[in-house]
């Protein structure tokens, strides 16, 4: 039998956000506080707080799914993978269950975003989703007929610790007949993967590696790829802002992690071939995106057509919270 009440929580780096739902899925209430930085016990007491206060207010308990930025080993039953560091090694769902006296699900950020895309949002009735975290990191995940795939290890989906397929943009001279043409920029390209330009530029990972997914296209990676190519220390969200007004550094900066995304995506939909991808995190809110990468991506798939939809999530930033309340409709 679903319960009654779902309490939802996202554990992210900067913020800790809970919501309600009440059987039908609906939101009556929502609260967030700022996250401790670098302590655990104080996250920990953090989140517990706030359950207890959201429960305190209306008058009943819930189930509590929790969304985290890292996976819980199947072999230790401890965190890891997480860009929150000061969580790695430690047992969250312990520590969690003893703090609030009851069972607790957490799954993987990006896998809530595709579970609540996927249950009541953008991609409601199909059968397989891929959910992007396109944000301070880059994630992951995967449901299938409205349940989390979680994986053997795991890391089902565990996108942004891929490394990104690599390509090489042609000088404007290039034969434009046989290379095609950037469908934003008008740039000749090359369809090769390899790019030895972007493969010694390739940046360090937090995960010990060079050249990870995410460190192509997280904000902070398209922040850091603007000044490579001699642009401005400028946010992600300005650069976006600036090549939308036609501002050519900045466009061309988007171009690149334009060109990048389909690459990446297009590994996806060769390996998961979803019905959907839905993008969440800051990044997914430049609407760009959902036109060009689609028209990119076509020239990586091993297909004659692409039928899978690039998406914006219907709850836009609260798809996380609202996936972690539906960890107990599985």
């Amino acid at each position: 039998m679903a319960p009654t009440l779902r309490l939802g929580v996202d554990l992210g780096g900067t913020k800790i956000e809970l919501i309600a739902l009440d059987g039908g899925g609906h939101e009556i209430l929502r609260r967030r506080v700022q996250t401790p930085q670098d302590d655990y016990l104080a996250t920990v007491a953090a989140v517990a707080a706030l359950v207890h206060q959201a429960e305190v207010e209306l008058g009943q308990r819930g189930s509590i799914g929790i969304g985290t930025p890292g996976a819980v080993s199947p072999a230790s039953g401890r965190m890891k993978n997480c860009n929150s560091t000061c969580l790695n090694g430690r047992p969250l769902q312990e520590d969690l269950e003893r703090a609030l006296n009851r069972n607790v699900r957490l799954a993987n950020d990006a896998n809530c975003l595709a579970l609540s895309e996927a249950v009541d949002g953008s991609a409601a009735g199909a059968e397989t989703v891929f959910g992007v975290i396109l944000g301070t990191g880059v994630g992951g995940g995967v449901a299938v007929r409205g349940h989390v795939l979680n994986g053997a290890n795991a890391i089902a989906g565990e996108w942004g610790h891929s490394p990104l397929p690599y390509f090489q943009f042609a000088h404007a001279q290039a034969d434009r007949a046989s290379t095609g043409q950037h469908p934003a920029t008008g740039e000749a390209i090359l369809h090769p993967w390899p790019s030895p330009r972007e493969l010694d530029a390739a940046p360090p990972c937090y995960c010990g590696k060079k050249g990870c997914i995410e460190t192509w296209l997280s904000g902070p990676a398209l922040a850091a790829d603007h000044v490579r190519y001699g642009g401005e220390d400028l946010p992600a969200h300005e650069i976006a802002q600036l090549a939308n007004a036609g501002y050519g550094p900045c466009s061309a900066t988007l171009a690149r992690y334009e060109e990048r995304l389909a690459r990446a995506l297009a590994g996806v939909i060769n390996l998961l071939d979803p019905d959907v991808i839905v993008l969440g995190g800051g990044l997914s809110n430049i609407a760009r995106l959902y036109d060009t990468v689609p028209r990119l991506w076509p020239r990586y798939v091993f297909s004659d057509r692409v039928d899978t939809r690039l998406v914006p999530p219907k709850f836009g930033d609260s798809s996380g919270v609202r996936g972690a309340a539906w960890l107990w409709n599985n």
